[in-house]
Formats: structure tokens, C-alpha cells, sequence
């Protein structure tokens, strides 16, 4: 049962459980006071009543009629209210009438109450003797009224502290449920959450550590929010970059395979005339033959640049180290002119087909804007094992020129922009740091032994 019930509902049934347990407690105090009470106002009483007919009787035997002084002492002393005293001869007999019952009073304490606290009357016997006929005065205490007050007392506060008790439970609750209230907001927000709603808010308050939960909620809602957007955006970039990839290609296609094939054709069909003719020239199918293969020369390294964009080619043959040399390589045949320098750690180890891939890309695509955009003549590429404060394993790809770097304000690339997007996806990072020297293009990537 105790599971089942809410935070709320704990707290309440605590603090009644408290405030009862509290008002038992006190009221069980002044029930165990109350007996040493009545005995001590007993011992009091009876105390008094003994020194005062001590004192009365001492002379008794002077009067002149001392049995009926004596009588008259003792009707006296029976009108008192918190003692009776009675008159008794040598045998015990009663020489008194009994004292008259006091009338009932309604809102007297009850008898399991009086028993409680007052289980036996006291009484104590004072001896006289009239003209040596010995006898006896007998003190008996009746405490009532000092009942009657501890039992109004307990009463008293009883209907107090239950008064009091309902007023505390009642503002503990109201002050409770207001301190809570944050968490039904906090549900309310999480489901909308969950639902994929991720504008949710919750407006903070109540205690401060439920503000700063709220607070916290709205941080990670607002996180969770850019995230779904990052990716949303992601997604249409890489579709933007597929149909970008694809356009180039497609262009590249027709700029330089169709004029190459036309030009095969036209080759080919200057060859079959001059077959067709009775005395063909050696020197003319010479020439068509020459320029044939100087075409198919030029389609084969168009095709092989065509095939290092979509799949390095040896990458996963030779590995990394043999396709990242036959990279450079090509670059320095292409551009003679521009110094290229590749180290690659010896320490370096084996980093995955994924992580293999991802730093071919990274280097190829900064080359490919230096060579482009750049106008550098020296370009170095490092690539050596980092480890991240959490321990995780990486490969640090710094590709640097001393080119003209990028103009204040200007964004990124799209290869760039994709090679950032594809190494965050893979949990790793990369910048670029733009200065008077050239850029700089370092990525951290992830390897295999993480």
C-alpha cells in the first residue's frame, strides 16, 4: 500500500502520523503526572487535617462536656470538601454518620480515569481519648476536585491540540502540495517530451532544488530540440551533398567523357574511310592511332579520378598508409610545383575500415581546396594517435598550408561542411583555424580501438 501511494500522499500521512503521535504523547504525559498529583495533594490534605485536630483535641478533656465537643469537631470537619473525618470508638465502630456523596456532575471524569490515577483513598487514624475512653478520628482524603481538574486539563487539551493539530496538518498540507505542485508539471512536460513535442516548457518553482530540476528539464528539452533540428538539417545536407556529388559527376561526365568519345568516333571513322580506300596512307591511320590512344590515355585518368571520388582505389587492398602515398603522388605528378609531406605515425596501429575511410576523405577533400583555392606551395599532412581525457582512442589528422586561408566572414564548404558533419556522426570533431601562415584542417576521428 505504501508503494502504491504518491509522493504527497506520504508526506500528509507522515506529518498526520507525527502531529497524532505528538499529541498522544503529550497527552500521556499529564496522565502519568496526574496519580504523583492526587497522592501529593492526599499527603498535603491529610497532612493539614491531622496538625489542626491535633491541635483542636489537645484541650479536649478541659471542655465541659468533652464527647459532645467532640462530636460537634467532628460533624465540623465532615463539611470539608477534600477530606472526610469520622469518629470511631475502640472497636471500630462508626460514632459519625457517613458522609454525603457529592452530586454527579456530568462532565466529572469518568471512573476508569479515578481508578487510574487514584486507585485507593488514603486515610490515617488520629487517636483521642476523652476521660480515658480511648477512640479515634479518622482522616480520610477525597481529592475529586483535583481529579476533576487534571481530567479537564487532559480534556482541555486534548480538544486544543486536536484543533491545533488539524489547523498545522491542514497548512503543512497546503504548503506541501504547493512545494509538489512542479511535479505534475514536470510529468506533464516529460510525456510531451516523450511524444516528441521538444518546445515544451515547465515554468519554474516551488522548492529551489525543484526550480533547478525544472530548469534543467527546460536545458535539455532546448538540447534535445537543436538536436532533432541538427539531424533534420543533417539529413537534408547529405541529400543536398548526394544530389550536389551527383550534378558534379554528372557534369564531369558529359564535360569530359563526351568529348573524348566524340572524338574516339570521329578517329574511328577516319580509319574505316581510309580502310575503305584502295591505297590507304600510313601516315594518316598513324595519326588517327596516335590521337586515338592519346584520348584513351586521358579517359583512363579521368575514370581513375572518378573512381578515387566515389572509392579510393587500393584503400582497402594496400591500406591506408599505400593509398594516402598514392594520393600525394598523383597530387605532386598533377602539380609539381607544390611540395607535399605526409608522416604518418609508425605508432599509429590499425584504426578500422570506417576510420580508414573517414581520414582518406578528410585529406583528400583539404587538398583538393588547396589546390583549388589556395594557391600554396607547401602542404603538410600529419596524421599520429591522440587519447581523449575520457580514454577514448584517436586519430589526429592536421592538414596545413601556408596559402592565402579563408576571408573574415567566409563560411565553409561543402565538402568541408560534410567531412564535419560525418566525424561529429562518428563522435569525433574537426576545425579549421584560418591565419596569416595558411589553414589548418585538424580532426580528431575515432579508430577501432575505441
Amino acid at each position: 500500500m505504501w508503494q502504491n501511494l504518491s509522493l504527497r500522499a506520504r508526506i500528509n500521512l507522515l506529518l498526520a502520523l507525527l502531529l497524532a503521535l505528538g499529541l498522544a504523547v503529550n497527552i500521556g504525559r499529564q496522565v502519568a503526572e496526574a496519580g504523583p498529583r492526587v497522592q501529593a495533594e492526599d499527603q498535603s490534605v491529610i497532612r493539614l487535617a491531622r496538625e489542626f485536630i491535633e491541635m483542636i483535641v489537645a484541650d479536649l478533656n478541659e471542655a465541659p462536656d468533652p464527647d459532645a465537643k467532640l462530636n460537634q469537631i467532628a460533624r465540623d470537619l465532615s463539611r470539608l470538601r477534600h477530606v472526610s473525618i469520622a469518629l470511631q470508638d475502640a472497636g471500630g465502630n462508626s460514632l459519625t454518620p457517613p458522609r454525603a456523596g457529592a452530586d454527579d456532575d456530568a462532565r466529572g471524569p469518568p471512573a476508569w480515569f479515578v481508578s487510574l490515577v487514584h486507585p485507593e483513598q488514603t486515610a490515617v487514624s488520629v487517636p483521642v481519648s476523652v476521660h480515658g475512653k480511648p477512640g479515634s478520628l479518622v482522616i480520610t482524603a477525597h481529592p475529586d476536585d483535583e481529579i476533576a481538574e487534571i481530567w479537564d486539563a487532559i480534556v482541555t487539551q486534548l480538544e486544543v491540540g486536536s484543533v491545533i493539530a488539524l489547523a498545522l496538518f491542514l497548512v503543512m498540507m497546503t504548503v506541501v502540495g504547493r512545494a509538489l505542485a512542479p511535479l505534475q508539471s514536470l510529468a506533464e512536460v516529460m510525456a510531451e517530451l516523450e511524444d516528441g513535442h521538444y518546445q515544451a516548457r515547465v515554468a519554474p518553482g516551488g522548492a529551489p532544488e525543484l526550480a533547478a530540476i525544472c530548469t534543467k528539464l527546460n536545458h535539455l528539452a532546448a538540447t534535445l530540440g537543436e538536436a532533432v533540428e541538427d539531424k533534420r538539417r543533417l539529413a537534408e545536407r547529405a541529400v543536398s551533398l548526394q544530389d550536389v556529388e551527383r550534378k558534379e559527376i554528372a557534369r564531369e561526365l558529359h564535360d569530359e567523357f563526351g568529348p573524348y568519345l566524340f572524338s574516339l568516333r570521329a578517329h574511328a571513322s577516319a580509319l574505316a574511310k581510309q580502310a575503305d580506300g584502295r591505297a590507304p596512307s600510313a601516315e594518316a591511320v598513324r595519326k588517327h592511332g596516335s590521337a586515338m590512344m592519346e584520348q584513351i590515355n586521358a579517359l583512363q585518368q579521368f575514370n581513375r579520378r572518378v573512381l578515387e571520388r566515389l572509392r579510393p582505389v587500393g584503400l582497402a587492398e594496400f591500406g591506408l598508409r599505400q593509398a594516402l602515398e598514392s594520393l600525394s603522388r598523383l597530387w605532386r605528378e598533377s602539380h609539381p610545383d607544390v611540395a607535399i609531406e605526409t608522416m604518418i605515425s609508425p605508432v599509429l596501429g590499425p584504426t578500422g575500415e570506417t576510420a580508414d575511410l573517414t581520414i582518406y576523405r578528410i585529406v583528400q577533400e583539404a587538398l583538393t581546396n588547396v589546390f583549388r583555392h589556395a594557391g600554396a606551395t607547401s602542404i603538410n599532412v600529419v596524421i599520429e594517435p591522440v587519447e581523449q581525457a575520457s580514454g577514448r582512442g584517436c586519430a589526429r589528422v592536421r592538414v596545413s598550408d601556408n596559402g592565402r586561408g579563408m576571408e573574415p566572414g567566409q563560411k565553409l564548404g561543402f565538402g568541408l561542411v560534410g567531412m564535419r558533419e560525418r566525424i561529429l556522426a562518428l563522435g569525433g570533431t574537426l576545425n579549421v583555424v584560418s591565419g596569416d601562415g595558411g589553414l589548418t584542417v585538424e580532426a580528431l576521428v575515432p579508430t577501432a580501438a575505441a
